[in-house]
């Protein structure tokens, strides 16, 4: 089948937080997609709505396949069946995570930039940021291990939160780098939670490295948390899996997830990896390929009409860094204007924690009309604001 990722959908008054703006403006900046998912996953979830009843659910072998076979299929990584957790979202997973693995005061590593929600689950429950800039040379991210060594090193610490792919750079990191984390994490005592929700939208020819794959050790020190809900566009299901291979470890999380009441699943929750992965493989593989010729025409676009902005490589997500230090030493201000005189929303970098300050992020993940309507709004309020400097 093919599929087209040209139309528009219109997402206003939806019930949509992504779209609940002002008419004139667009918003490129949630991490969710302006695309329907794939007629196969919706077919799933219309055969179940049409039986009519929706009581309390358990989770169907079926649920606990659709991992086990994509991530031995995609992934080259075989999960046992007793590793897997059902959870009620990735971010929920974290918080949960934190509260019951920390004790209030206790620091949390954040490799930074970094999505700024991690900080809401660790400083909504009474922890404390331990940020870890990442190095950057020409625009490429890296790990500063000596920095993290140090960060580490401070027996506050005791979770690092780990994005692979990483948000907002669109990082893949590298077994090397993976197995240089863990040899540190295990030297100081520190859990990997590792946000792998980005996994599947890397790059064509791209693939990422499920962290508790690289070594027994990091598999006995993490906790991993996936869902198809962001590849497939299914957000708002929440639906998530949490990856334990530790037995002392999973009960923990378990024990966690439960108290904290998102643990237990919703009937379309309970289906949703099975539709996903089971149906959806095909519809991804387009999906990737559309979003890597969109952000290869931003790349151009900016390229040839503001150079001033440049552009982080990237590999994953469907969504690019946009260095704007040269434009505006701090984005809040850039931002701001942008929807201002634009009416273009981006996420503004200075809430990514230490070196974010500077950069806006946006969402590639939308029609090529739209991305091209955004291009056209962004270089015009950049050109705007560089003349009212």
């Amino acid at each position: 089948m093919s599929y087209c990722f040209d139309q528009l959908k219109d997402r206003r008054n939806s019930g949509c937080t992504k779209w609940n703006v002002k008419e004139n403006e667009l918003p490129m900046s949630m991490a969710d997609m302006d695309f329907e998912t794939a007629p196969e996953i919706k077919k799933v979830f219309a055969d179940r709505i049409e039986h009519g009843v929706f009581g309390y659910a358990d989770l169907p072998d079926t649920w606990y396949d659709a991992y086990i076979d994509w991530w031995a299929a995609r992934h080259q990584f075989n999960i046992q069946r007793d590793w897997l957790i059902y959870s009620a979202g990735v971010i929920p997973t974290i918080s949960s995570v934190i509260r019951k693995l920390t004790t209030p005061a206790e620091k949390v590593a954040v490799l930074t930039p970094s999505y700024n929600i991690f900080y809401n689950s660790i400083l909504n429950n009474g922890r404390v940021v331990a940020e870890c800039p990442l190095c950057c040379h020409e625009g490429t991210y890296d790990i500063d291990f000596a920095l993290l060594e140090e960060t580490l090193s401070d027996p506050q610490v005791s979770i690092l939160v780990l994005c692979n792919p990483h948000n907002p750079v669109g990082k893949i990191w590298g077994r090397d780098t993976l197995l240089q984390i863990t040899a540190l994490c295990r030297k100081y005592g520190v859990l990997v939670l590792s946000d792998e929700i980005h996994c599947d939208l890397t790059d064509p020819g791209k693939e990422y490295i499920p962290y508790a794959s690289i070594s027994p050790d990091a598999a006995q020190i993490s906790i991993t948390c996936v869902s198809p809900t962001k590849a497939f566009n299914l957000a708002g299901i929440q639906s998530s899996a949490v990856i334990v291979p530790n037995p002392v470890l999973r009960h923990r999380v378990w024990r966690g997830l439960n108290t904290d009441e998102v643990g237990e699943a919703s009937i379309l929750g309970a289906i949703t990896p099975n539709a996903a992965f089971g149906q959806g493989g095909a519809w991804l593989d387009a999906l990737r390929q559309y979003v890597f010729e969109n952000k290869s025409y931003v790349r151009d676009y900016v390229a040839r009409q503001v150079k001033e902005v440049r552009i982080t490589p990237s590999e994953a997500t469907y969504l690019l860094w946009l260095d704007c230090r040269a434009v505006s030493e701090h984005s809040t201000p850039l931002a701001g204007f942008l929807k201002e005189n634009t009416g273009l929303i981006l996420i503004d970098g200075a809430g990514y924690g230490q070196g974010g300050d500077g950069f806006l992020r946006i969402n590639l993940a939308c029609p090529r009309c739209t991305a091209e309507d955004g291009m056209e709004r962004f270089v015009r309020g950049v050109w705007a604001f560089l003349e009212q400097k």
